[in-house]
Parts: structure tokens; C-alpha cells; sequence
């Protein structure tokens, strides 16, 4: 039987993926008219629940997050010791049903299950609820009967029915495994069980997205498909193709279909990645030629290089009235202690204030960050150092757990500008230069090119020279932090609190001169 799905030619190289060539993985995406919205795995950031926003499945910006901070213990807060890298909240699941938008997640750090709604999108306000466990890798699904469902697992995926809110689980409604050992459609190699749920219903079929990864192979795609909601389902591999996987099935107004899942792409993270699907016989079939193609017959990238300009943003350190105190390419490193940083106690400036001690830059709070992108991109800030005291250390950091960063330290009455390293998986100081005045320049550049996953460090005493400083770090993606490397501005005390430094500006830009 034909499908009555329309199919889609591939011709033209005008996108190119990734088409986000930056960390936002886990992508969950839908249409609402001709404007497409998508949401991203925080982990261990606040705000998150990143809500993305494009007009053409390729050019994309944040428009909002769901949530300010997800919860409130030691984990999130970086206290006590605990911390919630590698956690914080995982893959979402985004919907529109009955005019609301729904974006939910889970964490491993909290064992909840967290719903939240709203009827602006762009603007809210969100309203939240939440409920144990937490459900892994779920879709939020709304049936044509009224009836509502997260479909969730690893390896048996199950079907638990929620209240008609979506608000939390139905008492004596469904809770079943729709598929057992989904992992099988991939290979009898099983390794990775399968998980990365995505549910959608079109013309009246049930069709489920999940990954695995069999031993000994790559990330793969499947794809499930039944008559009714709680199956029977039968699987098959939708795309296996250089690990591009998890995600969801997407429609354009023109009728066209495609996939948008990710790709681990080394340092940077997990980078969004847009498959052709045509329709074979009512089964979506993602790629050309089996092979996730690179070019796309769609508009070009215009977010800049790797079309992640929509996720990053310059910063004056200005604002206005009606201005957002932070721009939204800014998120802090685990939740922030809002009385240790301020734009208004010196107008023009990010001050950054220590509230606590902290034994290395990892453990310290009020780190803000921002992506990292390829192919190339650099970071540049101007501090103003005048406020530390003995045992600070502040400046611009690769934020990963194999850290590296360039600095000012502070100690007794004398400061010095340093490179620091985390390569060995303990900071090492790589080389110190003595500094004597009060305003330094310091800058970061990343080159992805060709998977070359290096960072260069430099600083200036003048905002024109630039001299390198210390060693290249050789970033490597680390599953204790799960998220590819970011920008980060700190201030961190080892001593004693209430130091603090001004930043005048943030400067990206998608061009390095390190290695050009």
C-alpha cells in the first residue's frame, strides 16, 4: 500500500547540518501554524527548559525558559559539598494541546517528574507541577479521546496514563509496557537499552522514536509503529548513520517530514541535526540513502557560523529599564546565590561578589555561562580586579569537567594573571605573569574544526596586544558533566569571602586568530 504521506526530494545544498553546531541536545520539537518551537536538556543549568524558536526548522533563537530553578537542595545550589553535574533535569518533551503549550522533564537529583504550562510561550508566565518518580526519557502525549499519557523506559517502554491536567498520574489509569525490550529492533547486540521515547500520531497510527546503541556499534534511530496506544508495536531501524539519533518526527505547512535528533559531536557537545523522511508503506524512512544527509533542501543558516548565533549573545553589561536583567544566552552555572552578583551596584558592569568558599573552580557558585560553537568561536572579557582579596581567583573559564582557564589570582597583597588546567583531572597553574594594575583583558578561543577540540588562552594589558598565555587545553567531552564545553565568567574565594571583580563586556565572535 502507498502512503498518502507527500515525500520529500533532496536536492539542493542550501542548510547544512548540524544546523546548530553547539550543545542543545535531546531536541523535542512541534509546530504550531508556520512557527516551530523547540526544547533542549538542561542538566545542571538555570534558568532551563531552554524554548527555541524558527520560522524554517533550520535558523533558530531562545525565546524563554520554563523554569528559573528547577529545586532547591545542596546538589542544585553547589552546597556541602554535592553538586548535580551530570544530572539537574534531562530530556523534555514539548506539546501544544487545547491552546497550551506543555514542557516537561525529569531529574535524577530531585527523582521527579516535573509538567510545566503555558499559553504564551514566548512570554508565560509558566505554571508548574510535578510528581515521583521520575519518569525517564518521557513523551508527553494527548490521544484524540481526552485521554493523556507519558510514554517513558529504558528498554521496556511503558505507558502511564496522568490526570486530564497532565498534572500528575492518574490513580487507576494505565500504567503498562506498550513495548518490551525495544532494544531488540536494533540488533541482538543490545547494549545501550532503548530509551529517548517520542510519540506522535499521524493519520491515525501510533509512532514511537527511540535510540539504542548495540554493543560494539553506533547510536541508532528506531522506530515503532501500532494501531492503538498501548500497541501491539512493531520496530525497525529508522536511521543508523553516524550516530545520529534521538529525537522526533517534525511536518512542515508544505507537507514535507523530517527528523530532528543530534549528534554527538566531540567537545562541543551534542549538536541538533535535521533528517530528511520520506514515506514508504505508512513507515517513515529518515535520510538519503540511509545516510543523514549533510546538505538540506531548505534555507541557508543565516545564525552565523554553525548557526548557533541564536543561542549566543555579546554583553554591555547595559540596561535599561525594560530590559531583561540577562539576556537569555546566559545561564548559571547550577543555581545561582542572587545576592552575589548585581548589574545596578555599578551601572554598566556584572559584578560578581564570593558568598562562599570554594576549593576550585568547579565547586565555585555564580558561574555565568554561555555555549561554546563551532566551527570557531572565541569568548573576550574586560575585569576589573581592584575588589579581590587574598585567595581569589576570577576570570574566563572552558567550563567542563577537564577545565582550563585564564585569570587573575590573588594572593596576600599581590595579583597575577594565570592560565590554569585541569587536564590531568586536577587543576595545575600552567604559568603566571604578575600583574600590577587594575583592569585586564582576557579571552578564550575554541577551535572545532575537523574535531580539533583545542582551546587557546590569552590576555592583554591593553585591549590591543595579546599575548598567549600557558598551554592550549585539549577539551574532551566528559560524561560526569554530559554537556559540551561553555564560556564561563567566575569569581571564586579560597580564603575568605566578599572579594569581588566588574566585568565591563562579554564578547563572542564566531572568528580565532590562535590558529589562523
Amino acid at each position: 500500500m502507498t502512503s498518502p504521506f507527500r515525500s520529500q526530494p533532496v536536492q539542493a545544498d542550501q542548510a547544512r547540518n548540524p544546523i546548530i553546531w553547539a550543545d542543545a541536545p535531546d531536541p523535542a520539537v512541534i509546530r504550531v501554524g508556520n512557527v516551530y518551537y523547540m526544547s533542549s536538556t538542561t542538566m545542571h543549568l538555570s534558568p532551563g527548559l531552554p524554548i527555541m524558536k524558527s520560522s524554517d526548522l533550520v535558523n533558530w533563537r531562545i525565546v524563554s525558559y520554563a523554569y528559573d530553578t528547577l529545586a532547591d537542595n545542596d546538589a542544585l545550589t553547589l552546597q556541602n559539598g554535592k553538586n548535580a553535574y551530570g544530572a539537574g533535569s534531562w530530556a523534555s518533551s514539548l506539546r501544544y494541546h487545547d491552546g497550551v503549550f506543555y514542557v516537561s522533564t525529569f531529574s535524577s537529583t530531585t527523582g521527579k517528574t516535573y509538567i510545566y504550562k503555558t499559553k504564551n510561550i514566548e512570554k508565560g508566565p509558566w505554571t508548574a507541577s510535578s510528581f515521583s518518580p521520575a519518569l525517564h526519557d518521557h513523551s508527553l502525549f494527548f490521544d484524540d479521546d481526552g485521554r493523556v499519557y507519558m510514554i517513558h523506559g529504558a528498554g521496556n517502554i511503558r505507558l502511564t496514563e496522568l490526570t486530564a491536567d497532565a498534572s500528575a498520574i492518574k490513580p487507576g489509569g494505565i500504567d503498562q509496557v506498550i513495548v518490551p525490550n525495544a532494544t531488540l529492533a536494533a540488533g541482538p547486540n543490545a547494549g545501550l537499552p532503548a530509551e529517548g521515547s517520542q510519540m506522535r500520531k499521524i493519520h491515525g497510527k501510533y509512532y514511537l522514536s527511540n535510540i539504542a546503541w548495540p554493543r560494539g556499534g553506533m547510536r541508532t534511530q528506531l522506530i515503532f509503529r501500532a494501531d492503538k496506544v498501548t500497541g501491539p508495536y512493531e520496530g525497525r531501524i529508522a536511521l543508523k548513520d553516524e550516530g545520529v539519533a534521538q529525537g522526533g518526527l517534525i511536518d512542515t505547512t508544505q507537507g514535507n517530514w523530517y527528523a530532528l535528533l543530534f549528534q554527538d559531536h566531540g567537545a562541543v557537545g551534542r549538536t541538533p541535526y535535521l533528517v530528511p523522511v520520506t514515506w514508504e508503506d505508512d513507515w517513515p524512512v529518515m535520510g538519503v540513502g540511509g545516510k543523514a544527509a549533510k546538505a538540506l533542501n531548505l534555507p541557508h543558516n543565516t545564525m552565523g557560523a554553525g548557526g548557533a548565533q541564536g543561542l549566543v549573545a555579546s554583553d554591555e553589561f547595559n540596561r535599561k529599564p525594560a530590559q531583561p536583567v540577562l539576556p537569555l544566552a546566559w545561564q548559571w552555572n547550577h543555581n545561582p546565590d542572587n545576592r552575589c552578583w548585581s548589574l545596578s551596584q555599578r551601572p554598566g558592569f556584572l559584578r560578581l561578589t564570593t558568598g562562599s568558599i570554594a576549593p576550585d573552580f568547579l565547586s565555585a557558585r555564580n558561574s555565568l555561562t554561555q555555549r561554546t560553537f563551532g566551527p570557531e568561536s572565541s569568548g573576550a572579557v574586560s575585569i576589573d580586579v581592584s575588589g579581590m582579596k587574598d585567595g581569589d581567583f576570577a576570570g574566563l573559564a572552558a567550563l567542563q569537567k577537564i577545565y582550563g582557564f585564564v585569570g587573575v589570582k590573588m594572593v596576600g597583597d599581590a595579583k597575577s594573571i594565570v592560565m590554569v588546567s585541569a587536564e590531568s583531572d586536577s587543576p595545575e597553574e600552567k604559568q603566571s605573569v604578575p600583574l600590577t594594575q587594575k583592569t585586564v583583558w582576557l579571552k578564550m578561543e575554541c577551535d572545532y574544526n575537523n574535531r580539533t577540540d583545542k582551546t587557546y588562552f590569552s590576555y592583554s594589558l591593553d585591549a590591543k596586544k595579546w599575548t598567549p598565555i600557558g598551554k592550549p587545553l585539549q577539551m574532551v567531552y566528559t560524561l560526569p558533566h554530559f554537556m559540551g564545553y561553555r564560556f564561563a565568567l567566575f569569581n571564586y574565594a579560597t580564603n575568605t569571602t566578599g572579594g569581588f571583580v566588574d566585568f565591563d563586556y562579554f564578547h563572542v565572535s564566531d572568528k580565532i586568530a590562535a590558529v589562523n
